[in-house]
């Protein structure tokens, strides 16, 4: 495939958990993972969010020296306060889109034509989709030229019904990640709570959780050819 080397990582603009007032955004681990193996693989990576601007952020690790390096990194925090929106997307600049998780996507991704117009048209040009966590709301109602879910038949993985119980928020988020996934055909398979797991269908690539992002990024280099 002949394609740019460019790749396109959608966040959420989300920031509050269900109305019990606690802060979401996108998860800042499962964005600098991938994007270090893309960028070590010589892609150029654009942000967009929902909204656009400056979108909320989770899950900094001080730990971390790469994700306190991502946020030091001048060009990256230029490009992280002022994201692209979905109508600023040109998708044909792009070989790749990367939807970030965080509990945020659950409220603004799915459903929403603009990015899912973007993530058909890089798909079907050839290109591959990543999606991690809850990241794959975006995938719930996404179809094809052809009318099809692009999810039917796929192997995939998302954030569990397990995990999410185990985090007291079953009721707390507005929809099942897992239970729509499997509602639209997909073939859903998942690891115990926190165990990464990445899978690749066609050129679908899917992780389950945080702990799956290198992989996931490794495998979405590799799928497109670098």
């Amino acid at each position: 495939m002949t394609a740019p080397k460019r790749m396109l990582y959608v966040l959420t603009s989300h920031d509050v958990l269900g109305d019990g007032g606690r802060p979401t955004g996108f998860h800042l681990g499962e964005t600098v993972q991938p994007w270090l193996i893309a960028c070590a693989a010589g892609y150029e990576v654009d942000f967009a969010s929902v909204m656009g601007g400056k979108p909320p952020m989770i899950g900094h690790d001080l730990d971390r020296a790469e994700e306190t390096a991502f946020l030091a990194d001048a060009d990256v925090r230029d490009k992280l306060d002022h994201t692209l929106t979905p109508e600023e997307v040109d998708a044909s600049r792009y070989a790749g889109v990367f939807f970030v998780g965080g509990h945020g996507t659950m409220w603004d991704f799915r459903g929403n034509a603009r990015l899912e117009s973007t993530a058909r048209s890089i798909y079907e040009a050839g290109g591959v989709i990543a999606a991690i966590c809850h990241g794959q709301a975006a995938l719930v109602d996404l179809t094809l030229s052809d009318g099809s879910y692009l999810v039917a038949g796929k192997a995939l993985t998302a954030f569990s019904n397990e995990g999410e119980a185990a985090r007291g928020l079953t009721d707390v988020v507005p929809f099942s990640l897992q239970s729509m996934l499997e509602a639209r055909g997909a073939v859903y398979s998942c690891a115990p709570d926190r165990t990464a797991h990445v899978v690749v269908s066609e050129r679908l690539v899917t992780g389950q959780n945080p702990a799956s992002a290198p992989e996931l990024g490794r495998r979405m280099v590799a799928l497109l050819g670098q």
